[in-house]
């Protein structure tokens, strides 16, 4: 019976069945380690294949689907090259706040180039407005000029006020949408605002280190009351990129894509070369310099480089 990976624990697995029960699934040991490079092999949204074990306690997963998309990153453990964050996605979340904590340029620009690479569409959401004072204000602001030049939907929301959740739950209606977010910035109060029944669990923040503290432990898909789905993801204090060339970075980049066929060389890294295009567009305003400065950030790979 098909199905899909609504839950993973690491080892065993939460499958939703097409006839709408939750089964738990095993990986058949062979299975686990057949070509996988990443580390995990079995992702939230996959679509796979289940067949009772004689047990009767759980199914086996015997087939992975291919996947239309997926979105990874770098795996903090050495064994393994890479961390596939979630599969068959329609739309990337990216929940931002500007205080309490501050969600750095760094991490959003390697969500972005990370989601451009895989073709996911982003949507950016500035979350917790109802605690922003003037300060905050200019933040919000100065982040909205950033990405709306890269042709990114911002959208400000507050799940203590529910402030424009209805603009939210248009945009998610009947997709697969993605919730990354650093630790802290209100992931799950979002969820359980738009979704009150599914009570997931939020938490507080560091007042030591002004960084959140993880409250989703695991990855998990949940079923919209008002259609389709989300993936709630545990915070993310880094995103590491993997399997980039450096000349291929400008190119996830959507205002700089515009620009690269004035460069005078086709292999313009953007940075010295005479008569680039991408160059005369950002002394023309038309790209914003914390953008390019993000590009120059990840090219050097240099995450530390924030605002």
């Amino acid at each position: 019976m098909e199905g899909t990976v609504i839950r993973s624990t690491g080892s065993s697995y939460s499958v939703l069945l097409e006839s709408g029960e939750k089964v738990l699934g095993k990986l058949k040991g062979n299975f686990r380690i057949r070509g996988i490079r990443s580390t995990n092999p079995v992702v939230i949204g996959d679509k796979v294949t289940c067949e009772p074990s004689s047990e009767g306690s759980w199914w086996w997963i015997v087939e992975i689907h291919p996947r239309f998309n997926h979105i990874i990153r770098k795996s903090k453990k050495l064994s393994k090259e890479s961390h596939i964050l979630a599969a068959n996605i329609d739309q990337n979340i990216v929940v931002i706040a500007v205080a309490s904590p501050v969600t750095p340029q760094g991490f959003i620009d390697r969500v972005l180039v990370t989601s451009e690479a895989y073709h996911i569409p982003s949507l950016l959401v500035i979350n917790k407005i109802d605690l922003y004072g003037k300060k905050e204000r200019e933040s919000v602001e100065k982040l909205k000029r950033i990405y709306g030049m890269a042709d990114y939907e911002v959208l400000e929301v507050s799940a203590i006020e529910f402030t424009n959740l209805d603009m939210l739950i248009d945009r998610m209606a009947n997709k697969t949408s993605l919730f990354t977010g650093n630790s802290g910035v209100g992931k799950s109060a979002l969820i359980n605002a738009m979704a009150p029944g599914m009570n997931l669990r939020t938490g507080k923040i560091s007042a030591y280190h002004q960084k959140g503290i993880h409250t989703t432990t695991y990855a998990e898909l949940f079923v919209l009351p008002f259609g389709g789905f989300i993936i709630d993801t545990p915070g993310i204090r880094e995103f590491g990129l993997i399997d980039f060339k450096k000349e291929e970075v400008a190119e996830r980049f959507p205002e700089m894509r515009k620009y690269m066929h004035l460069c005078q060389y086709n292999n313009c890294t953007h940075t010295h070369e005479p008569q680039c295009g991408i160059r005369k567009a950002l002394e023309n305003g038309w790209i914003s310099e914390e953008r390019y400065q993000g590009y120059l950030n990840i090219l050097n790979d240099d995450y530390s480089k924030q605002w």
